[in-house]
């Protein structure tokens, strides 16, 4: 029985080096491209919290609530939007200056990672997380016992950086050639 191996494209001179043809996991140009376009959703769902949420643009935070003027990102959603077995576990840190920094930077960081296209595993791990917890203190969603959208948000990430889609219309390529991401893959 023979298998049938895809044949390998390289770019003249690249081969073996990060962010070269022969580290494209995707081949097809659409797929690549919806691979592409989930990304950068993905990425601007994480984005836009946080620029609503630091500066009070109104879509869910009002100038006076914004972060830049002194307002609480986490305090809100803690003490009055959980519900479920863990509705109050967080109650003792909401609005407390390093979970608001926290998940600000969580926000800001995964969400201009995934639209760059750059540091996509970091970003899949840490925005993972943020979705985990989430979940975990709207449990349980009103119409599923278990799935919700934090889950399809979690399975977009991991799946765009392990197909290396920061490479498909993003900057993941020039990212993956720096010394500092060649040297520690984990940056990539």
């Amino acid at each position: 029985m023979a298998v049938h191996t895809p044949e390998r494209h390289t770019v003249r001179g690249t081969a073996g080096r990060p962010g070269s043809q022969d580290d494209v996991l995707v081949r097809s140009g659409p797929t690549r491209a919806l691979l592409a376009t989930a990304r950068v959703l993905v990425g601007f769902y994480f984005l836009w919290p946080f620029l609503d949420k630091a500066f009070g643009l109104g879509k869910s935070t009002p100038s006076a609530g914004a972060w830049i003027n002194g307002g609480h990102p986490t305090e809100g959603f803690l003490l009055h939007g959980t519900q479920g077995p863990f509705a109050h576990v967080f109650d003792s840190v909401a609005g407390a200056w390093w979970l608001d920094t926290l998940f600000m930077l969580g926000l800001l960081g995964v969400g201009l990672a995934m639209i760059l296209g750059i540091g996509m595993r970091v970003a899949a791990v840490s925005g993972t997380l943020m979705m985990g917890f989430m979940w975990l203190v709207t449990l349980w969603p009103g119409s599923n016992p278990f799935m919700d959208d934090h889950w399809m948000i979690a399975l977009v990430l991991l799946i765009t950086a392990a197909t290396g889609a920061g490479s498909y219309y993003g900057l993941g390529g020039w990212w993956a050639q720096q010394r500092l991401v060649r040297e520690h893959r984990w940056l990539i």
